[in-house]
């Protein structure tokens, strides 16, 4: 099960995808539907089938975005955080390796789409929770344990 938490701007983002579906794209494809549905033969009508289909989708979408956005928790920086790695924190990270890396811990709905964000639910997420700049961090994963020092940690956009 995945933590039900999300940023502002994540929290943002999922309403504005359902003010979208809702307003424009579902009235937009009904419209699709009716027409196609005008022409007669739905069983051979590729508009009506394809835009029904599309139809469905919207509405699994709304559904499961009315659902979710019902259940999530808004977590926003407060001044106490600033110097340690909490939710919503970017920070920059290097490998025993010399492996840089730069990402946002953020809930598991701001994750796709976006390579720099993680999941609070992430290992890696996990082991770097709680930590300040210049503190070790081991994850451990499938492979075996690694080592990742902590650079730097921002919490603006």
């Amino acid at each position: 099960m995945t933590t039900r938490l999300i940023t502002l701007e994540g929290y943002a983002r999922l309403k504005e995808e359902l003010d979208y579906l809702w307003r424009e794209k579902r009235p937009d494809t009904t419209r699709k539907v009716t027409w196609a549905a005008s022409l007669g033969d739905r069983s051979e009508n590729a508009d009506y089938q394809y835009n029904k289909k599309l139809l469905r989708e919207i509405d699994r979408r709304v559904r499961y975005l009315r659902k979710r956005i019902e259940d999530l928790k808004v977590v926003e920086h407060r001044q106490e955080q600033e110097g340690r790695v909490f939710f919503g924190a970017w920070v920059e990270v290097e490998s025993d390796e010399g492996v840089q890396r730069r990402f946002r811990i953020v809930g598991y709905d701001e994750i796709f789409g976006r390579r720099d964000y993680i999941s609070i639910d992430s290992p890696m997420a996990r082991a770097l929770l709680g930590k300040s700049v210049g503190d070790e961090a081991v994850v451990v994963t499938p492979e075996g344990e690694m080592g990742w020092v902590i650079n730097a940690i921002d919490y603006s956009a």
